[in-house]
């Protein structure tokens, strides 16, 4: 047999060679790995490294002068019968206060009585305070505060007392983020294995992609847990690395598990179905691998930190479980032989050998879309870009607390009364001032200034703090802002106070910097980098995408297709997340509510996901259409044999990507819930208008065209694999029949596997 020895089928038939040295290595590297992790330790970004603009250098000036923004809290006190004239009413605010200020962890306590934090019926009041030490860390210090405020309202009857802040919240965050991990992984694994086992009909086939997965993906954890030594990450990534890591791991495991059973079906032995599959499907994998890779890197264009970290988890889990794909994996097969599909499920195994590997719908369907290319391009490109249209009034915002978190929770409900009832205080403004003398008269002048105006324009509201740091010559101005803290009236105000009210006041300062920073102007500040570093982002995935898949295919034709059908699939991904979390329109379907926008960092994030796991398919699918072709088939029949002789992998993979990501649409987080359902309801059109109506339909209208190389160009690889399963006779061998699969394999078994 005349085998070209490409990359993969080198490493693969060193694997299968040192199979047990193979096998033992990785076990190695992912106990290692995992221990050096942990022992470090994971490393997470600061508020101030998450950020962007004035408000992070804002917010780095505190931190560097050892006042980081202190951990704000408050408490709700609310009476629906006593109002603030009455003496329970005084009584119940005094006892909240005394037993928080008994902790000992709190500081800059106000007396709501005497600071005039009442709402304008009288039933409610707000006090503010500080957390002690690292803010931080100030979620390990809450508890003892809460129950200071548990104790306090037990002793009003008549009173309801509700603590929100940045250490409750963060400490709602943590706990759903536990909950949510741990759910999403005993939730996708399960959920992936059972579709694993429909796919092969066999317990043991079913478990090695998903036990490659899961090593993967803990060999990758404890590495980037190292590496946040030195690049820190967000506290979300290690959920988006889990879900990447099964969702690639799993999928590169079938597809190359799925090709050497084809192989021995075909009547190969089993060593030459493993050349055969390394040299063709785990191609694929190291191709679509790096291209997956690659889109990752873009998001080091973006200039910010939290995608910085986002790229480092993913490429890392992607790397891992390619390597793993085309090494440890052909080794453990070849050691297993025929005995990778024992352990078969009766029911399951017997419904396989009736149906063939694409079935009676996937013929049906393909025959037409051949027939009358036309109708059907038009038919499914039209209603991708149907579901594309809510993303034109796609709005972003880094969500809040409350936005984050479930809208029953106490927390949430907690936050929205005291916007309600007092204005701004959730997420009052903060403007630091670093100046070479804070305590300059002049300091204290401009200051003054800046109140009278801010106030006169509207711009904040009382109380106005502010806090002198002498020793680091630093001084912050907190205050109310107008609206809700969030909407476009508090937008407009952050706005006003940069370009009107701080340049003629505070900026006149000699040597004196004046930076406005908070919740809200982070927000806006991280909306506008994304805005200022997507556009590269964009550019180096789709320039990189089409090098690699000019290469990895040999034509100009299929890299520019692929890459349009990606730009609309994101797309599509895009609408149906504005519609759904924006717009709210079929919002209950998924356990949510909408919130008025999506998260700041998720288009940029799905784009690069998406672009990559959308040529991920592309290549597979592709790489057997040209095989066909290069075998003698006419391209319109090297179409069907390709699309069929892979529409078996393709379903199965993109129902455990369609698994995997909705496990995450049905966690409680927003901002897990927008991921999951995006990537989700992508997929599932990618593996369906994608791969089975546009694909085909676009390919079968190019005719020989989507072979197009110019003369200069040929000396790339041009898409030839080594020996073709597919011979020039248009049928996929025996290897399209799932029948011949399970009679072969059975015949295998009989003879000890021998062949």
């Amino acid at each position: 047999m005349n085998v070209r020895r490409n990359l993969a089928a080198r490493l693969g038939g060193w694997s299968t060679r040192h199979r047990m040295l193979a096998i033992f290595a990785w076990l190695l590297f992912v106990v290692v790995a995992s221990f050096a992790g942990s022992a470090l330790g994971q490393v997470n970004l600061t508020d101030a490294q998450e950020g962007a603009g004035d408000s992070a250098l804002a917010a780095q000036i505190l931190a560097n002068a050892g006042h980081a923004q202190p951990a704000a809290e408050m408490v709700l006190v609310h009476s629906s019968s006593a109002t603030a004239t009455t003496i329970a009413f005084h009584r119940a605010v005094q006892t909240a206060l005394a037993d928080v200020q008994h902790t000992g962890l709190i500081q800059g306590l106000q007396n709501p009585l005497t600071e005039g934090l009442i709402s304008r019926d009288g039933h409610s009041a707000l006090i503010q305070f500080n957390m002690t030490g690292d803010p931080d860390t100030a979620v390990n210090r809450i508890q003892p505060v809460l129950n200071a405020v548990a104790k306090a309202q037990a002793a009003s009857p008549g009173f309801t007392m509700q603590e929100f802040g940045d250490a409750s919240g963060q400490q709602a965050i943590n706990n759903s983020l536990g909950a949510n991990f741990a759910r999403a992984e005993w939730t996708a694994v399960p959920v992936a294995l059972g579709i694993l086992l429909i796919a092969f009909g066999a317990l043991v086939a079913a478990v090695i992609p998903v036990l490659l997965a899961l090593t993967a993906f803990l060999g990758a954890l404890g590495l980037l847990d190292v590496i946040s030594h030195v690049v820190h990450i967000s506290d979300t990534t290690t959920a988006v690395m889990l879900l990447m890591g099964l969702a690639v791991g799993v999928d590169y495991s079938l597809f190359y598990l799925r090709r050497a059973r084809q192989e021995r079906a075909a009547g190969r032995s089993s060593a030459d179905a493993l050349s055969i599959a390394a040299a063709t499907s785990g191609r694929s994998v190291l191709v679509s691998g790096l291209i997956v890779m690659a889109g990752m890197a873009g998001m080091f264009f973006s200039g910010m930190n939290i995608f910085e970290g986002f790229a480092l988890a993913t490429m890392l889990v992607v790397f891992v479980a390619m390597l793993g794909s085309v090494t440890v994996l052909p080794a453990v097969l070849s050691l297993l032989g025929d005995k990778v599909f024992a352990l078969r499920v009766p029911f399951i195994a017997k419904r396989r050998q009736r149906l063939p590997s694409g079935g009676r719908a996937w013929n049906a369907v393909l025959s037409r879309v051949v027939a009358r290319p036309g109708v059907f391009a038009v038919l499914a490109a039209a209603g991708m870009l149907v579901l594309a249209v809510p993303a034109l009034h796609m709005h972003t915002e880094t969500l809040s607390i409350e936005q984050l978190l479930p809208h029953n929770s106490p927390l949430v409900t907690t936050a929205d009364q005291i916007a309600s009832e007092f204005p701004g205080a959730p997420s009052p403004v903060q403007v630091v001032i670093k100046a070479p003398d804070i305590r300059a008269a002049k300091v204290s002048q401009e200051i003054a200034a800046f109140e009278r105006a801010a106030l006169a324009s509207g711009d904040i509201r009382q109380p106005i703090q502010v806090q002198v740091f002498d020793s680091s010559n630093v001084a912050e101005i907190s205050a109310p802002l107008p609206g809700n803290g969030s909407d476009s009236t508090s937008q407009q105000a952050v706005t006003a106070l940069r370009q009107d009210v701080v340049p003629v006041t505070l900026a006149k300062i000699p040597g004196a910097q004046a930076l406005v920073g908070g919740d809200l102007a982070s927000s806006m500040d991280f909306n506008a980098q994304l805005k200022h570093s997507i556009v590269p982002v964009f550019a180096f995935v789709i320039i990189v995408a089409f090098l690699l898949l000019l290469f990895a295919l040999g034509s100009v034709t299929i890299a520019v297709t692929a890459v349009l059908l990606d730009l609309l699939s994101v797309a599509a991904a895009y609408g149906v997340m504005t519609a759904v979390f924006q717009n709210g329109w079929g919002a209950s379907l998924v356990g949510t509510h909408p919130v008025g926008a999506i998260e700041s960092w998720m288009p940029l994030l799905v784009f690069v996901i998406l672009f990559g796991l959308s040529t991920d398919y592309h290549v597979f699918v592709v790489s057997r259409i040209r095989e066909a072709r290069d075998a003698g088939q006419p391209t319109t029949r090297a179409i069907s044999t390709g699309i069929h002789s892979t529409a078996g992998a393709v379903t199965s993979a993109a129902f455990i990507m369609v698994a995997v990501f909705a496990v995450a649409g049905t966690l409680s987080m927003q901002d897990f819930k927008q991921l999951g359902v995006g990537l989700a309801v992508a997929i599932l059109l990618d593996a369906t208008l994608i791969r089975v109506l546009l694909l085909p339909s676009v390919m079968a209208l190019l005719g020989d065209a989507n072979w197009y190389l110019p003369r200069w160009l040929r000396w790339l690889p041009a898409g030839h694999h080594d020996e073709p399963a597919v011979r020039p006779g248009g049928a996929p061998n025996a290897a399209g029949s799932q029948s011949n699969v399970d009679e072969r394999l059975s015949g295998a078994r009989r003879t000890g596997g021998r062949h």
